[in-house]
């Protein structure tokens, strides 16, 4: 032990000075993405900030700049991220839960891990052209906001699986041997001891999967197509656009006003993603405060 420590100490002031030099480094790093993004903020309000008025929010796309608005696209974006919420979280926590708590030790389970694992990297695109194929056509739902729900459901899912089976088993085994012990059964124990206290994880990964699939334009042209949307979508079944979309078609526009629509869709985008992420932080803490208790 006394010549580990002793080989321990050898160049104090190398191993100093290479802490250092890789603080640095990894400061720099994290420095370059901020600054970088600050730079792309900074950008789009400078542009976009000038475009922002009510008749953005409240008129419909047109092909004269002064008069287009985000209408049809911001009542997509709320419709189909509620649905896709609705389809995926109770899918995605359900599947999480019998992984952890339900499944045998076997190669299917096994089979399911892996798979779940390998489609949270699968490009987004792949979903869009699979929602095509399935929802569209084979189920017949055309060009729904149904449609463009389940797709999106599709691109989500892995990541809240993932999450919550982590959050889940992050719960102390003491919780359910307790729970146990007075009587509960699994099923019991599951509602009233797991889910709480794994509740603060799992809307966290919810947080990030909504985030994700808020911003997916690929996928959701593929299911869409529409840029030009002069109506409100009023049940699942009928078209739909969204924001990634309309700030697309306005970006692809050779006209500098459309440059500076563009930025103003993307500042009421982030802004719906803001308030998206505060109201489900919101929840986590509320339901972190309770599980504490």
């Amino acid at each position: 032990m006394q010549a580990r420590a002793k080989g321990f100490n050898r160049r104090p002031m190398f191993r100093r000075t290479l802490g250092a030099a890789f603080y640095f480094v990894f400061l720099g790093t994290v420095l370059v993405g901020i600054v970088g993004l600050i730079t792309l903020l900074a950008q789009i309000l400078v542009e976009g900030v000038p475009w922002l008025s009510l008749h953005l929010l409240t008129d419909y796309p047109s092909r004269h700049p002064e008069q287009a608005g985000l209408k049809s696209a911001i009542f997509g974006t709320v419709w189909i991220m509620g649905l896709t919420a609705g389809i995926t979280i109770p899918v995605g926590v359900g599947a999480a839960v019998y992984l952890e708590e339900y499944a045998p030790e076997n190669r299917l389970t096994r089979v399911l891990e892996v798979n779940i694992s390998n489609l949270a990297g699968v490009p987004s695109i792949v979903y869009g052209l699979l929602g095509l194929a399935l929802f569209v056509q084979l189920m017949s739902l055309g060009r729904s906001l149904l449609a463009g729900a389940m797709t999106l459901s599709l691109l989500v899912l892995p990541i809240i699986i993932l999450v919550s089976r982590e959050a889940i088993r992050a719960v102390p085994r003491t919780y359910r041997e307790a729970a146990y012990a007075l009587g509960a059964d699994q099923w019991q124990v599951v509602k009233g001891v797991v889910l709480p206290a794994a509740s603060p994880g799992i809307l966290t990964g919810t947080i990030l999967a909504m985030s994700r699939a808020i911003g997916e334009a690929a996928p959701v042209i593929a299911i869409s197509a529409l840029v030009f949307l002069t109506f409100v979508p009023a049940s699942p079944l009928d078209r739909f656009t969204v924001l990634p979309i309309q700030i697309f078609n306005w970006i692809s526009r050779p006209q500098d006003e459309f440059r500076g629509l563009a930025a103003a869709g993307i500042i009421v985008l982030l802004a719906i993603l803001l308030s998206m992420n505060a109201v489900a932080i919101v929840l986590r803490n509320r339901y972190q405060t309770r599980s504490e208790e």
